[in-house]
């Protein structure tokens, strides 16, 4: 059963109307340059240890990967393949980051915190579509468990090669390739195991999350941020969609136009995302982590660089280090060109690990 009440929220002593108040002075520019704040990623340079020759950085990064998530099919030449996992482990395996990062299994049992977000109706709908639904649950139990590993410090931060993918999931069945909304489950989970109060999930996917954007539409302890191009799939994500009723003002999307490079979609996190969520001040921070906005991918028609995902990277961890402790939890959403899926995760993590 979904509880969408006000009773059923987690409480929360932030005022909606200090953050619409304060959110709307800084978006007129009244907020100190972002990147002021993320120089202090950028000058913690990472190194190689000479000894080991294993790359190292100046934060611990958590990484979790499970072969079974490699079993995970939509048919044969269907791009949300396993090649896609395949070509990041092998990048992070010749980058040497795989011996950077902690290692992070799923082993969490998932389905009633699936039930905190998606109805009954969608889970037995799921159970007949997926190849092997068990792996779905698995893809949320290793996001929950990032979840527990940076919210205990165990790591600073943690990355999720996951599949399936999650941000269109809601309360239909699979759409979009996602089956469970990964990220969404997350966002619940850590607000009741970890009685967090505000919960800030960035969304950089060339698609727009419209299963996040459903879950948390009317509901002021979750700002969603996204960028995204409206005129793609699923059509969803117009700028006037901010919220209902105590959610109004909490769901941010930023639609980009054609061909959006580093410059536009920076731009975007610069204007909008950081004077909301310094507003906001977010007990976590949650990236639905879609590399398909990266140029050259097979579905979309953006141009963000491995060195504008970095950027993007440094941004979010610069809002989750004056927030919440560094607090950083990011899970593979899209991405189908494998090549440059690869090149952008590496980036990613790079930057994580403070390399």
């Amino acid at each position: 059963m979904i509880c969408r009440s006000q009773s059923c929220r987690t409480p929360s002593q932030f005022s909606r109307r200090r953050f619409l108040s304060t959110a709307s002075w800084t978006a007129l520019g009244l907020w100190i340059n972002p990147f002021l704040t993320s120089l202090s990623y950028s000058a913690n340079q990472g190194k190689e240890d000479l000894k080991t020759g294993k790359r190292t950085g100046s934060a611990t990064t958590g990484f979790v990967s499970d072969d079974r998530y490699l079993s995970h099919t939509l048919g044969e030449g269907h791009p949300e393949s396993p090649e896609r996992l395949k070509a990041i482990l092998r990048r992070l395996k010749s980058s040497r980051l795989d011996d950077a990062v902690t290692p992070i299994a799923p082993s969490i049992d998932p389905i009633s915190y699936i039930r905190a977000v998606h109805p009954e109706s969608h889970i037995n709908r799921i159970a007949e579509q997926a190849h092997d639904e068990s792996i779905c649950r698995l893809a949320v139990s290793g996001v929950l468990v990032a979840v527990d590993a940076v919210c205990t410090g165990k790591v600073s931060n943690a990355f999720c090669a996951v599949r399936p993918p999650g941000h269109h999931a809601s309360y239909s069945g699979e759409y979009g390739f996602c089956f469970y909304n990964n990220v969404a489950i997350a966002a619940r989970y850590a607000q009741k195991k970890y009685k967090l109060a505000r919960i800030l999930i960035v969304d950089w996917d060339y698609h727009h999350g419209d299963g996040t954007e459903w879950a948390f539409y009317d509901d002021p302890t979750v700002l969603f941020f996204s960028t995204h191009a409206l005129y793609a799939f699923p059509g969803t994500g117009a700028a006037d969609k901010t919220g209902k009723g105590d959610g109004k003002g909490f769901n941010i999307n930023v639609p980009l136009p054609h061909g959006a490079d580093d410059k536009a979609i920076i731009s975007a996190f610069t204007r909008r995302l950081v004077p909301a969520a310094n507003a906001f001040r977010p007990d976590l921070v949650l990236i639905s982590a879609g590399f398909d906005s990266r140029k050259d991918d097979l579905l979309g028609d953006f141009a963000v660089t491995d060195a504008g995902f970095a950027e993007l990277t440094k941004l979010v961890m610069s809002i989750a280090a004056d927030h919440c402790n560094s607090r950083v939890v990011s899970v593979l959403e899209g991405g189908y060109n494998t090549k440059g899926l690869a090149l952008a995760v590496e980036s990613h993590i790079d930057t994580l690990l403070g390399i």
